[in-house]
């Protein structure tokens, strides 16, 4: 064969293997599932939660029709969020959700994924690390590489990994924030916090049946926390909404108005403790990391960061400016799509256990 012949067959054979096979990021958090596809972008983007028959067990809903059943389930249905603070919580149904997940993101000719590379919080265990490695095998993927979400956070907030200068990045998600400080494509300093916006989801239902006595559910207080929250004193506090539910003493159907200064009184203790853990990380610092951050600023992404009055707020705690990322509830998955036009980095940065990697072949890196 000449060897103009050769080298259309190996195209052929790279299309092909492209044809059935994705390469995919996977941002699995404790709020939502982002999954984004090498050549398709963001694939799948839906709540991390999973309806459970109680009697036999089965999975009955994943996703979004699973969160559209919440508070409205069946009898015989519970709802299961299977990531807990961004780890796995319940293993089995992580990997019933992921397996669902996956295959909603293969194009209608893919039966396998060749590889993935999946966020992960800074400090995770070997053993929350194997049970994420697990569930992937599961839904039939070849390799998986872990990355820190700060670092793929950074990435994809526009973070350059050839930059010497020192960059911080707030990531907060619904379960958990990670603080990550970034240079030359490493983490030089990470922190996570079990802490994130459905703390405040769950403060609001605390101060609806303790100030109104009324039972409000999941959906209604994050409702409330689009619609009316502010980590800040909010610009039209008598801004209001009527909000249904049930009376605490009588146990029946009732309406109250609720202000948007009451749902910003109620997410407070959150937005205050998030804001020192945030300032605590920044006094770990090295001094000339410190003196880059202060040119800098701070970048917030995640789908945490679109609480009205946050960026302002840590602005002013910290004293430094304050941005947020453009669209950044997937800021992560967008900087884990682009370590794959890395790889020599994407190993570099992989959280995954040596041996794991000692036998990687050429092929997990072809494009």
């Amino acid at each position: 064969m000449t060897f103009m012949g050769k080298t259309r067959a190996l195209l052929s054979l790279a299309g092909l293997r492209e044809l059935v096979s994705d390469s995919m990021s996977i941002d699995l958090g404790s709020a939502h599932t982002v999954i984004s596809v090498r050549g398709r972008g963001v694939v799948v983007d839906e709540p991390s939660i999973v309806a459970v028959h109680r009697a036999s067990g089965e999975v009955v809903a994943v996703g979004r029709e699973a969160h559209e059943m919440q508070g409205r389930e069946a009898r015989e249905v519970t709802l299961v969020r299977p990531m807990k603070n961004g780890v796995v919580a319940d293993f089995e149904r992580t990997q019933k959700m992921l397996e669902h997940f996956v295959r909603e993101a293969r194009s209608g000719f893919s039966h396998f994924s060749r590889r993935a590379v999946m966020s992960v919080l800074s400090g995770v265990t070997h053993v929350e690390q194997r049970a994420l490695l697990a569930a992937a095998e599961q839904a039939r993927i070849g390799r998986v590489y872990m990355v820190e979400e700060g670092l793929a956070a950074a990435i994809g907030a526009g973070v350059s990994i050839q930059d010497r200068e020192a960059s911080a990045v707030v990531d907060v998600g619904g379960g958990s924030t990670n603080i990550a400080v970034v240079a030359r494509g490493s983490i030089i300093y990470s922190q996570a916090e079990r802490l994130g916006s459905d703390d405040i989801d769950d403060a609001v239902i605390d101060r609806l049946r303790r100030h109104h006595g009324l039972l409000v559910g999941a959906q209604t207080a994050e409702r409330l926390k689009k619609n009316l929250g502010s980590a800040i004193e909010p610009a039209n506090p008598a801004l209001s909404e009527t909000v249904k539910g049930r009376d605490v003493q009588e146990g029946t159907p009732r309406a109250v108005e609720v202000t948007s200064e009451e749902v910003c009184i109620a997410a407070q203790p959150v937005v205050s403790r998030l804001s020192r853990v945030v300032q605590r990380a920044l006094a770990e610092l090295q001094p000339e990391v410190a003196a880059d951050i202060y040119d800098r600023g701070l970048i917030l992404t995640g789908g945490g960061a679109l609480l009205d009055g946050l960026a302002e707020l840590l602005q002013r705690d910290t004293r430094l400016r304050t941005r947020v990322a453009e669209d950044p509830r997937h800021a992560c998955v967008r900087g884990l799509q682009q370590l794959f036009d890395d790889p020599l980095l994407l190993r570099r940065v992989s959280r995954n256990e040596p041996q794991l990697l000692l036998d990687a072949d050429a092929g997990a890196y072809e494009v």
